[in-house]
């Protein structure tokens, strides 16, 4: 600590009078050093978990349809899409320190994936990590497990729940097999363990995917101040071509 406050003293005199320092003591130097030090870690934390996504899944967290999805390009033609707007503009806004999940359900091309991916490209611009994957996906990856030395079951539960934000689409096609039903159960606890939320995008309503899900998981999504938005409208991908919603 004397050497840095001797060099701190030394670097004043060489400069001159008309320049202030940005720090004055070698109190001050060490600290700044230390908060650079804790962000350069956090920002390398989050690169190891998206290069591991990255292996997993062989693409990142979002794919290349959704990542010009965004709350400005969102298309608002009624009351109940400006609602559903509103309410994921707020859960980015208060997304951190937030145990808050999220299910979006309604019928296919009502705008839950685009609303969905706004909200990950948005928390992705804050530098947090997201994952929007279907369920399908998830349980094909599982699979792999069985025959992959690199990665274990264990490995892949994991990376899935240490995602700051995990989006699990398509729930309700699959084909309700117990394991696909154990490996969400799995992931949703865990994730509610260690309080990060867990988005869901379906087409059921409550009955269904409380008698698809269970009750417990059904519980851990309504942990904090947790969303359920129902995209009851008309379908807008049945009126435009070309885009996701």
């Amino acid at each position: 600590m004397k050497n840095v406050g001797d060099l701190m003293k030394r670097l004043q005199k060489m400069m001159p009078e008309h320049i202030k320092p940005a720090f004055t003591t070698g109190e001050e130097l060490l600290a700044w050093q230390k908060e650079q030090g804790a962000i350069r870690a956090a920002a390398l934390a989050r690169e190891n978990r998206a290069m591991k996504m990255q292996r997993t899944f062989n693409r990142s967290g979002i794919r290349p349809l959704h990542q010009n999805c965004s709350f400005e390009n969102y298309v608002v033609e009624c009351e109940g899409q400006m609602n559903a707007l509103s309410k994921a503009r707020q859960y980015v806004e208060e997304f951190d320190g937030n145990i808050a999940s999220f299910i979006f359900s309604g019928k296919p091309g009502t705008g839950k994936n685009h609303l969905a991916a706004a909200i990950c490209n948005e928390l992705l611009l804050r530098g947090k990590s997201v994952l929007i994957i279907t369920v399908a996906d998830i349980m094909s990856a599982m699979k792999d497990t069985f025959t992959n030395r690199e990665t274990t079951e264990e490995q892949l539960l994991n990376d899935l729940s240490n995602v700051d934000l995990l989006v699990i689409d398509e729930i309700g096609v699959q084909t309700e097999s117990r394991y696909e039903k154990v490996i969400i159960n799995q992931i949703v606890d865990r994730r509610s363990s260690s309080k990060r939320p867990t988005g869901m995008l379906t087409n059921s309503n409550m009955e269904e995917m409380t008698k698809l899900l269970g009750e417990r998981v059904m519980d851990r999504m309504r942990l904090g101040n947790s969303l359920w938005v129902i995209f009851n409208w008309e379908s807008y991908r049945s009126r435009v071509t070309g885009k996701e919603y």
